[in-house]
């Protein structure tokens, strides 16, 4: 049987701090989302300021991003790109750039996804949160 790494509640923790950090030292208000890699929450911050929206979005592009096994902004500029039937997918609702896969060794350990800015910014914390793990 083959092993592979997992996310620890340690990793979680690191990720939000950082990935929060980096929010408040640009003064963005937003929620960050950590999943598995099956896209099941294993942790959540929403900064002060941050749309209650943002709780229920954070989650869904991390979601996407974990059972994709790529970033949700692929997602988005498939859509853009004219291939709307895509909206029709099944358990992909984070659609919208701000989801970003952990990766390690070759495998998608989970990943985080953003919500409270623009969609590149918030790509920008999902990154500065696992950039953590390094």
């Amino acid at each position: 049987m083959k092993t592979k790494p997992f996310l620890e509640a340690a990793d979680v923790d690191t990720i939000l701090a950082a990935a929060c950090a980096h929010a408040q030292s640009n003064n963005w208000a937003v929620t960050v989302a950590v999943v598995d890699d099956g896209g099941h929450l294993l942790g959540l911050r929403r900064l002060d300021g941050a749309a209650p929206v943002s709780a229920h979005i954070a989650p869904a592009k991390a979601h996407t991003a974990a059972v994709g096994r790529r970033e949700s902004k692929v997602y988005e500029d498939m859509i853009n790109g004219g291939r709307t039937s895509f909206l029709s997918a099944p358990l992909v609702a984070g659609l919208l750039e701000g989801g970003v896969p952990i990766l390690r060794d070759g495998h998608v350990l989970g990943a985080v996804g953003v919500s409270g800015v623009k969609s590149t910014e918030d790509a920008e914390i999902a990154k500065a949160g696992i950039a953590a793990l390094a």
